[in-house]
């Protein structure tokens, strides 16, 4: 590569959902940052980081700095799920094992709403957390979260989004994260926002 001209530095983002990737993407992009942003199945060698952390943060500083260590690359990661005031926060960390059984929505739906058949809307509050950390191989780690706040509805509604996107509504709404469109989703999702929320922190590390 021509010194006039040097290649954008490399940030990795762990995962192998290439949407998530195409949405950090161009929240980068939309800032002016000249990363070459790629995803975890850029490095099939590496394997999936277990997240045995006790909140959100700490598992995405888990595969952050694991990616980071292992590939000599600056590494992003991000962890979410549903809190519901009600029950103190839970299912929080283990929003894709409510039932049991991991990334089973149905079952984890199905039996929140069980959970909650007789809590009052008033009560029915939620919110939708993601942290993003961002780790360097050197150790240096930042981490911004976001969040997405409504109530929880009493069945399913929508057929967009996963996991308890069918019983959120945003406040402000009065439909579903399931019912919004995609646009609609990304301009107002907890991820959207903690993603939004590391574009200083790349411009001052990584710049």
């Amino acid at each position: 590569m021509n010194a006039l001209f040097p290649a954008p530095t490399r940030l990795i983002l762990a995962t192998r959902n290439v949407h998530k990737v195409g949405e950090l993407r161009a929240i980068l992009g939309a800032a002016g940052l000249d990363v070459d942003l790629v995803g975890a199945d850029a490095y099939p060698e590496i394997p999936d980081v277990a997240e045995t952390g006790v909140t959100f943060a700490e598992n995405a500083l888990l595969k952050a700095h694991a990616l980071a260590r292992a590939t000599g690359h600056a590494a992003v990661a991000d962890d979410s799920g549903l809190c519901v005031e009600v029950l103190g926060g839970a299912p929080g960390i283990f929003s894709a094992r409510w039932a049991g059984r991991h990334g089973d929505d149905k079952a984890n739906l199905e039996l929140l709403l069980a959970q909650l058949s007789d809590i009052a809307p008033p009560d029915r509050r939620a919110h939708f957390t993601c942290a993003a950390a961002l780790a360097l191989p050197d150790g240096t780690e930042r981490v911004v979260e976001g969040r997405l706040r409504g109530t929880l509805r009493f069945a399913p509604v929508g057929t967009h989004g996963f996991g308890y996107d069918p019983i959120l509504q945003p406040d402000g709404y009065d439909i579903t994260c399931a019912e919004l469109t995609p646009d609609q989703k990304n301009a107002i999702s907890h991820r959207g926002e903690a993603f939004r929320g590391l574009v200083p922190i790349v411009r001052e590390l990584l710049s």
